[in-house]
C-alpha cells in the first residue's frame, strides 16, 4: 500500500477545541506506521487556509512520535510538502522521559532513520531539560488533544 504522506509532508489536522494546526512530517519508519512530527500554530480557522509557508523547526510548539492513523484514515489531509525539504533541517529531536513517583528523568533519542529505536537513555536529574517534549507515542487523536492544549495555553 502507498502511504499518503512521506518525509517532508505537510498536513493539517483538526484541533480538538475548534480549528485546525499544520504538521510536517520529519521521519517515518521505514513502513510507516510510527512517525516523528513537528506541529505548529497558530490555530487556522478553516483547513482551507493553510499554507506552507512559515514552517521551521525552531517555530513547532510541539515535536512528537505519533501514529499515522489520522493521515491513514485522511482525518489529517496532506496539503503539500515543504519548500526545498532538506531531511537535516529537520532532525529527529531529543526526549524526556520522567518517573514522577522516583524523580528520575531519561534522555531518550532515537536513530535518525527509525523512529523507533531508541539509541541511548541516559539517567538525568528530575527537572533538568525541561525545554524538551515529553517521550511517548501519541495515537491520532491523543496528539490533537495533545496540540489542542499547547496551542490554548499558548494563546496560539
Amino acid at each position: 500500500m502507498k502511504l499518503p504522506y512521506e518525509e517532508g509532508s505537510v498536513f493539517v489536522l483538526p484541533l480538538r477545541n475548534e480549528g485546525f494546526a499544520r504538521g510536517v512530517v520529519a521521519r517515518s519508519a521505514r513502513r510507516g506506521r510510527v512517525l516523528v512530527g513537528y506541529f505548529f500554530g497558530p490555530p487556522l480557522e478553516e483547513a482551507a487556509s493553510a499554507t506552507l509557508d512559515e514552517l521551521h523547526p525552531d517555530r513547532a510548539v510541539a515535536r512528537l512520535r505519533f501514529g499515522d492513523l489520522g493521515l491513514i484514515e485522511g482525518r489529517w489531509t496532506v496539503i503539500g510538502k515543504v519548500p526545498l525539504w532538506r531531511r537535516a533541517d529537520w532532525p529527529i529531536p531529543d526526549f524526556v522521559r520522567r518517573d514522577p513517583i522516583s524523580k528520575r528523568a531519561w534522555l531518550v533519542r532515537y536513530t535518525d532513520s527509525d523512529p523507533i529505536s531508541s539509541v541511548s537513555e541516559p539517567l538525568l536529574g528530575y527537572d533538568d531539560l525541561q525545554g524538551l517534549d515529553g517521550d511517548g507515542l501519541f495515537g491520532a487523536g491523543a496528539a490533537e488533544i495533545r496540540i489542542s492544549k499547547l496551542l490554548a495555553r499558548s494563546g496560539g
